[in-house]
């Protein structure tokens, strides 16, 4: 029996839904992931008696998980000026810092998993009557949230020759409430997004949606996380931009209407605007083939 056969029955045994990665790899095996993952011992070894190098993954919805994915600062990742803060360095530090602004202890005494990078993923039990979702950067930079709608690699699993490898804490804590308020989808209503978007949309739907998406991810940021958020969305915008594909008058202006609705101020926002359509154009992006069809 290969080691992550093992893993994948022993994690199916916690009651998480397992499913096959591809074998040395983070990407799914199959389709419909999440609807397929299961804890049924007879398909599980089903699926990797075929192929025993096949690494494993946890549907974290399903499986009733929300895993704080904390990341190292080594892959070269722009710190936002939000987080220009002594002694942070990773995410880890990040999510101490953010502990600290709510008075509340670091939460690390729970199940987690080392990563080949050098990253965590800390474990915790979804909260009931709160709807947590897949995120990145959401709770702050270097932080990405797997929950409904994400999995995780998990423990045992093998990427570029190294293992993921658990903690020695048996126990997944409930995930704590302040994080829980920061992450909740119904947490409060969002702004509305600009009617430009329509323009956008009637010259191609490809950019129509990425710029739809890009600015709702802005207006989800969560405090700590709302700078980054914007850099990220200026950089992808600003990749359009440069592919001829959306004004760089409207990204501006859409960009500059979200940063104002989630509280950034004028000047702020309008460096990283400026800063991230900068880089993103020197990265220009091409639309799908097709994607200018009605």
């Amino acid at each position: 029996m290969s080691e992550q056969l093992r893993a994948a029955l022993r994690h199916a045994a916690r009651g998480w839904r397992v499913f096959p990665l591809r074998a040395g790899d983070k990407r799914p095996a199959i389709k419909d992931w999440e609807a397929r993952a299961t804890t049924d011992p007879v398909r599980i070894r089903r699926a990797w008696i075929r192929e025993p190098r096949l690494n494993v993954g946890i549907a974290c919805g399903p499986s009733g998980l929300v895993v704080i994915d904390l990341d190292t600062s080594d892959h070269g990742s722009v710190r936002p000026s939000e987080w220009d803060r002594p002694g942070v360095r990773d995410g880890v530090d990040v999510l101490a810092a953010l502990a600290a602004d709510h008075d509340e202890p670091l939460p690390w005494e729970t199940l987690s998993t080392q990563t080949p990078s050098g990253g965590e993923h800390w474990y915790f039990s979804a909260p009931e009557g709160r709807r947590i979702r897949n995120s990145a950067g959401r709770l702050g930079w270097l932080i990405d949230v797997r929950a409904a709608g994400g999995y995780v690699v998990a423990a045992g699993s093998v990427v570029r020759g190294r293992r993921y490898r658990s903690n020695d804490v048996e126990d997944v804590a409930p995930l704590p409430p302040w994080i829980a308020e920061l992450l909740d989808d119904q947490a409060g209503p969002r702004p509305a997004l600009a009617p430009v978007l329509d323009i956008v949309g009637r010259r191609s739907q490809y950019a129509a949606a990425a710029l739809r998406g890009e600015i709702e991810r802005v207006l989800a940021a969560s405090r700590g996380s709302r700078n980054a958020s914007l850099n990220r969305a200026a950089f992808a915008l600003g990749q359009l931009v440069a592919a001829g594909l959306l004004p760089d008058a409207l990204a501006r202006s859409a960009l500059a209407e979200a940063s104002a609705a989630i509280g950034l101020s004028a000047s702020e926002a309008d460096r990283t605007i400026h800063s991230g359509l900068s880089a993103g154009a020197r990265q220009p992006r091409t639309a799908p083939i097709g994607s200018d069809r009605p």
